[in-house]
């Protein structure tokens, strides 16, 4: 008896301090990618405002080609959607919205997540012109992680995670673009 009460003490004991530590820990995640493109800005800003284009250099929309995708309203305007379902669990089911566009240089949406697992985050796309024919392209996402799953944070590496696929759709998008 005496032994179960000291393990349930200490069982309370680490659980308070594993809760104390997520309420400390930071819950916002933020990551960012560029790439410079050798093509103008609003040729490039042109491309990337439309949700079917995206699908072709996100690394996500090319993990499953079988993935069902709907579009609702008029592409790459403020309030058109983007829906997939897939059975790859890394792409899952969830939508883009198209939430703010300065023209020729961002993009900014919302991404809503509904499996495996729902979450939400925003993102940009943004073109800055170096000269004539040449581009920086950023692409970002960013979102937060609530308490106290948080404490996972840390170990999730979402720059890594998030921040590898960024990189190759930039990639990916270079290649088509030049």
């Amino acid at each position: 008896m005496i032994f179960i009460k000291r393990l349930l003490v200490i069982l309370i004991l680490f659980i308070s301090i594993v809760l104390i530590a997520a309420y400390f820990m930071p819950k916002e995640y933020s990551v960012k990618r560029e790439i410079t493109i050798n093509k103008p800005a609003d040729s490039i800003f042109k491309y990337v405002r439309s949700l079917k284009n995206q699908n072709e250099f996100s690394v996500w929309a090319n993990m499953d080609p079988k993935m069902k995708v709907h579009y609702k309203g008029a592409d790459g305007a403020v309030g058109s959607i983007s829906s997939w379902e897939s059975n790859v669990k890394e792409v899952g089911v969830g939508e883009e919205e198209i939430t703010k566009i300065t023209e020729n240089r961002r993009l900014e949406f919302a991404l809503r997540f509904k499996k495996p697992m729902e979450d939400n985050a925003v993102g940009f796309m943004s073109t800055e012109p170096i000269s004539d024919n040449q581009t920086k392209v950023r692409w970002g996402i960013s979102g937060v992680i609530p308490y106290p799953t948080n404490i996972m944070l840390p170990m999730l590496k979402m720059d890594q995670l998030i921040g590898n696929d960024l990189q190759k759709g930039l990639e990916n998008l270079k290649d088509i673009m030049e």
